[in-house]
């Protein structure tokens, strides 16, 4: 049974950097918008 443990790691691992790239793309996505940083005057 040692193979379930190391298939449930492994997935739980691919998708902890599956998500950690999304959200990284989503913040740079933010900081580079120029909508963002404009003033309302």
């Amino acid at each position: 049974m040692w193979y379930f443990s190391w298939v449930l790691g492994l997935g739980l691992a691919c998708a902890f950097a599956i998500l950690n790239a999304m959200w990284f793309e989503l913040r740079e996505g933010h900081s580079h918008d120029p909508r963002a940083n404009r003033d309302d005057e």
